[in-house]
């Protein structure tokens, strides 16, 4: 299940983000999107969990939470297409 991370502070790391969702479960990638000319964070990110179950710990957890000084929001991520 691919969750979306939105609100994140614009300093998080790809590996500051894997920490994170860590205690929930085992991610199989995690990613903090990217201004592609800048390489600046945009302020959210990507955590893919093989298990549902872990996923929507995640969500039950860390939505709502502050994180580096910002609430951040969790949810499942929803294709381009939604």
């Amino acid at each position: 299940m691919k969750l979306h991370l939105g609100n994140l502070s614009k300093d998080i790391s790809d590996a500051e983000l894997a920490e994170l969702v860590r205690p929930f479960g085992t991610a199989e990638s995690t990613e903090v999107a990217k201004d592609r000319s800048s390489g600046a964070s945009r302020g959210f990110g990507f955590v893919v969990f093989a298990k549902v179950e872990e996923a929507q710990a995640a969500i039950a957890g860390l939505n709502g939470k502050a994180v580096k000084g910002q609430t951040v929001t969790v949810s499942e991520a929803r294709s381009p297409k939604d």
